[in-house]
């Protein structure tokens, strides 16, 4: 009887502090992202700190309470191909409420312009929307405007998408698929992506 008491007390103070161990390292997270702006508004300061810190919770939470297990196995219907574990992790993940979405974006607003914004949902999927944009820019130099426009609207879409999710796999998996749909763009538009995406590798490998 001792020895079971033991072992729960044990896993309740094991759990309270891995649980204060992560509630400390968002709020840091939080903390660092907002004074990386440097508004020099405590106020402000504070508010967008709460913001983050709390959506970056929810997302934990929601995470770590939904297990990949709640959707069953099956195959996805596009492709006929069974799906993985983080395909099913990824599906569970998006059945998010919106509304922590919403509060997110909400709270940004209310303190921050659109360019700051940015730089805010940039902090939570590591600048992933400049370095690809990049990419496509030096391997199609000359794609007209509203090409570009396009790639860099979806890529904006695909970052505001994946602050919702807690893994960086599941981040780059939102991007992949907002990049299959640029590149089915691509193809529409007589761009034969696979072809040049080749010729761009192959003259690296030139140099």
């Amino acid at each position: 009887m001792m020895k079971k008491l033991v072992i729960s007390l044990l896993f309740v103070f094991v759990f309270t502090y891995v649980s204060a161990q992560a509630d400390t390292e968002i709020l840091k997270k939080s903390t660092d992202w907002v004074t990386s702006l440097e508004l020099n508004d405590k106020g402000k300061e504070a508010r967008l700190a709460d913001v983050i810190s709390t959506h970056l919770t929810a997302v934990k939470t929601w995470h770590d309470s939904h297990s990949y297990t709640m959707v069953p196995e099956g195959i996805n219907p596009k492709t006929g191909e069974k799906l993985s574990a983080d395909d099913r992790q990824l599906i569970v993940d998006s059945t998010i409420p919106k509304t922590v979405h919403e509060a997110l974006m909400t709270g940004l607003r209310k303190d921050l312009t659109e360019e700051q914004v940015e730089a805010i949902l940039d902090k939570y999927t590591i600048g992933k929307v400049d370095f690809t944009m990049k990419a496509y820019r030096e391997i199609l130099p000359d794609m007209p405007k509203e090409m570009d426009e396009y790639i860099l609207n979806h890529l904006k879409q695909a970052r505001e998408e994946a602050v919702d999710y807690k893994s960086m796999r599941e981040i780059s998996a939102i991007f992949k698929i907002h990049k299959t749909r640029i590149e089915l763009y691509l193809y529409q538009n007589n761009y034969n992506w696979k072809a040049i995406y080749k010729e761009y590798v192959d003259s690296l490998k030139k140099k």
